[in-house]
């Protein structure tokens, strides 16, 4: 097997001179995207789906940072926010609907542990997934191999290295659930304040529950 084989089959790889060639076009496209003028929202858009492997409807506010770009897979409407980096060397699977808030971190790459393995220049990526309706607080950082289900909040500054369940807000270092989400929730806004009644009145003429 070659090594891009290799990386693809989650298998120990080294990326040499053809790993690094494929890494040559997601770095011109982020090279744009950084550099654009970031009034322009049609163009980010365009640059947004052309890195992505998979896209629809996508917008990120840049800079962002990734290895292929075309490792990653998000559903409609997903958001990210300032300076995440989403190190993209095995796949990143993200659902509907999701948002990642500033300097979030999600990495699918990894080294050996011990120090003459990890000075060999061998590494590995495994794959990280994510539900639709999931909210990633600022500074989470996601752990290789990681998958977070459906409906799920992530507190600011957490460590992912477990899976999370749907349904549930969790948060810490490591991250741990907290609590489930349940239809109390509907209404709640921030701590113990409620939505206003007019906002709440659009929301739910507007949203199906």
């Amino acid at each position: 097997m070659n090594q891009i084989e290799r990386r693809d089959a989650g298998l120990a790889y080294i990326a040499d001179n053809a790993v690094f060639e494929e890494m040559q076009k997601c770095k011109g496209i982020l090279q744009k995207l950084n550099f654009i003028d970031r009034r322009d929202a049609d163009g980010i858009s365009k640059l947004v789906k052309e890195l992505f492997g998979k896209s629809e409807g996508a917008f990120v506010n840049p800079p962002f940072f990734c290895d292929y770009g075309s490792h990653i897979e998000v559903g409609k409407n997903f958001y990210a926010n300032y300076n995440c980096s989403l190190i993209d060397v095995a796949k990143i699977k993200i659902g509907d609907n999701c948002m990642l808030a500033p300097n979030v971190a999600i990495y699918t790459a990894g080294h050996p542990v011990h120090p003459v393995s990890r000075n060999s220049a061998y590494e590995y990526g495994k794959e990280v997934t994510i539900g639709d309706n999931v909210w990633l607080g600022g500074n989470t950082v996601v752990c290789p191999g990681v998958h977070i289900g459906s409906n799920v909040v992530i507190g600011a500054g957490s460590v992912v290295t477990k899976d999370i369940p749907d349904w549930s807000i969790a948060a810490g270092n490591p991250c741990k659930v907290i609590r489930k989400i349940t239809d109390a929730d509907k209404r709640r806004l921030f701590h113990n304040e409620d939505i206003d009644d007019e906002a709440w009145a659009d929301i739910t003429s507007r949203m199906s529950f």
